[in-house]
């Protein structure tokens, strides 16, 4: 068995079918849910939590598809499982990070999803990356809980799969049943833009060690490590104010205002669809594709292939739906 593994999470490999992505079908196009709405930050100020709580139940409604907000939700998760919100926070305050805003309404749409408080943990890579992007770390065990890696250590054994071996956050293998990924729609100037995939750098002990080669293949990789890819069952992209160049840290004169999240089931989908959002408007602003200024995404098409089959990056098997 791999290092950091269960035997339940091996056991949902098994169960996975084909595509090995969590809530893929065979033969199906992958759903990518772009939900807007312009007023959710009026003139780039603060958030308004109502209209942010509506888009959020689009997006997610969309994705699964369910006549109701609180069906979808309850699909994500049963009561009884541990839920991980793995948000990113290394840009801190500003555009660039998970907004604490969303995780709240994530959090309030659990609880009458039936998760209670006790079941819900926000994690990312450190204490003070969290408290960094404005929320408070906490630890007790009848409350949500808020923590850094560096609260809940890694495993002992490397996780081995093609190029990485890492030591993964006991967060994702000893406490989670089940993981939302909240990233950020943002450029990065080493591996071209991050999101859903790369999101779970903050999931290993050595995430500087993979930055090569525009993160190939990486990225994909660690994706494959067995805890990350039989947990993670949905990707919640913030782009309410993403960022088309400078990343990953905050540089507010290039970011603008989308006013949008962006949700899937297939982080590579997800991953493609805001790749080409991106390039849209540094095309708009003037600015070299990815490729011409040699850092293209391409262990996007890598977490495709036949090796990895994370998702897809095909258009043609791609569903971009409008909420």
């Amino acid at each position: 068995m791999p290092p950091g593994a269960t035997r339940r999470d091996l056991l949902r490999l098994c169960l996975g079918g084909t595509l090995v992505r969590p809530g893929s079908t065979v033969g199906s196009k992958s759903r990518v849910v772009i939900a807007r709405d312009p007023l959710v930050r009026p003139s780039g100020g603060a958030l308004d939590s109502a209209r942010l709580s509506a888009l959020l139940d689009r997006a997610v409604q969309g994705v699964y598809e369910c006549d109701s907000p609180l069906e979808a939700w309850k699909k994500i998760a049963r009561p009884n499982e541990v839920v991980g919100l793995k948000v990113n926070c290394l840009a801190g305050r500003g555009g660039a990070s998970t907004n604490p805003v969303l995780v709240d309404a994530i959090c309030e749409r659990l609880r009458q999803a039936g998760i209670p408080d006790k079941n819900i943990v926000v994690w990312d890579r450190l204490h003070a990356d969290l408290e960094h992007a404005g929320f408070r770390v906490a630890s007790r065990k009848d409350r949500i809980r808020l923590l850094g890696n560096d609260d809940s250590g890694y495993e002992s054994e490397l996780a081995i799969f093609g190029s990485v071996g890492s030591l993964i956050s006991r967060t994702v293998t000893q406490v989670c049943d089940a993981v939302i990924s909240l990233p950020v729609l943002k450029d990065h100037g080493i591996v071209g833009v991050t999101m859903a995939l790369k999101n779970f750098f903050g999931a290993i002990h050595n995430p500087n060690k993979y930055h090569s080669n525009c993160g190939d293949p990486y990225v994909a990789d660690v994706n494959m490590l067995p805890p990350i890819r039989a947990k993670v069952r949905l990707h919640i992209c913030d782009a309410i104010a993403p960022q088309y160049e400078g990343g990953p840290s905050y540089m507010p004169q290039w970011a603008w205002p989308f006013n949008s999240l962006i949700a899937s089931r297939d982080p590579v989908a997800l991953d493609y669809t805001g790749w080409r959002i991106i390039e849209e408007q540094r095309a708009a602003k003037g600015l070299p594709t990815l490729q011409a200024a040699k850092r293209e995404p391409v262990y996007i098409a890598r977490a495709a292939d036949a090796q990895h089959r994370l998702g897809t990056n095909d258009p043609a098997t791609i569903e971009k739906v409008e909420a």
